[in-house]
C-alpha cells in the first residue's frame, strides 16, 4: 500500500489543510506526485479522511486512532472507523500525540488486525530501536526539537538517520525506515535518502506553504534527484 522511496505529507490541524481547503492541497500533491511518479501519502485529522480518500487516488493514513474495538469509547477514534473512511493506516505515537508502549504495541496490533499499515514515530534511535521490536511496517525517526523548525534532521543530525536505519534493521530488516523533523526542501529529502532512509515524514513546508504546489514539486524533485543517482 505505501511503496518507498516515499513522501507522507502531515496535515496536522493547520487551517490551512482543513476541511475542503484539505481537498484541494491533497489534489495538489496527487497530481504533483502522479506526473513526477514519485511515492506519495497524506495524514489526515479524523473528520478529513473521508472526504479527502473519496477525492484523490494516493494513500491516506489517519494521523492517530486508539488501541480499542468497538463499545463504550465516546470521543475515542476507532480503528475500524478509519479504514471504513477510507484509510490505509495511521501514524502512531507522533511526538505530537505520544503514546505509552504498551499503548503502541496495541495500537499496532489492531492495525495488523484491520490489514492497515502502522507508521510508528519514535524521537530518537533508542526509541525507534524499541518500537522496531514491536514489528510495525513503517518507523519514521523524528527529533521533536527539530520539528516545524526547518532544520532538517538531514541536514542538522544526520548521524540520527543513519544509526537508526542500521539498527531498526538489526531488529527487522523488514520494516521501513523513514525520517522527519525540520525537512522543508527537495536538498533535505535526497539528502535523507542518501542517509539510508526509505521517505520522509514532512508538515509545515507543504501544508503551510504560501504556494503549495511549488513547495511539494520541489520536495519530490528530492527523490527524483535520488532515484537519477542511484
Amino acid at each position: 500500500m505505501l511503496k518507498t522511496p516515499l513522501v507522507v505529507v502531515n496535515f496536522k490541524t493547520y487551517v490551512e489543510a482543513t476541511g475542503e481547503r484539505a481537498v484541494r492541497l491533497a489534489k495538489i500533491i496527487a497530481g504533483v506526485a502522479k506526473r513526477k511518479k514519485v511515492n506519495v501519502a497524506v495524514a489526515l485529522q479524523a473528520f478529513d479522511i473521508y472526504r479527502v480518500a473519496e477525492a484523490v487516488d494516493i494513500p491516506v493514513l489517519a494521523q492517530h486512532v486508539d488501541p480499542l474495538k468497538s463499545g463504550r469509547f465516546t470521543g475515542w477514534v476507532l480503528p475500524e472507523a478509519a479504514k471504513e473512511a477510507g484509510a490505509v493506516g495511521s501514524l502512531v505515537n507522533h511526538s505530537e500525540r505520544a503514546l505509552t508502549m504498551p499503548e503502541i504495541e496495541l495500537v499496532v496490533r489492531r492495525l495488523r488486525e484491520l490489514g492497515m499499515v502502522s507508521l510508528v514515530c519514535g524521537r530518537d534511535v533508542e526509541r525507534s530501536m524499541e518500537v522496531a521490536r514491536l514489528a510495525p511496517d513503517i518507523v519514521a525517526v523524528e527529533p521533536p526539537e527539530l520539528i516545524g523548525t526547518g532544520r532538517a534532521v538531514s541536514k542538522v543530525k544526520p548521524e540520527v538517520i543513519g544509526d537508526t536505519v542500521r539498527e531498526v534493521r538489526r531488529v527487522n530488516s523488514r520494516i521501513k525506515v523513514l525520517c522527519g523533523a525540520g525537512i522543508a526542501s527537495g536538498e533535505d529529502v535526497y539528502l535523507a535518502l542518501k542517509l539510508g532512509a526509505e521517505g520522509v515524514l514532512l508538515a509545515r513546508a507543504v501544508a503551510c506553504a504560501k504556494n503549495p504546489r511549488a513547495a511539494i514539486e520541489d520536495i519530490v524533485e528530492g527523490v527524483v534527484k535520488f532515484k537519477r543517482r542511484r
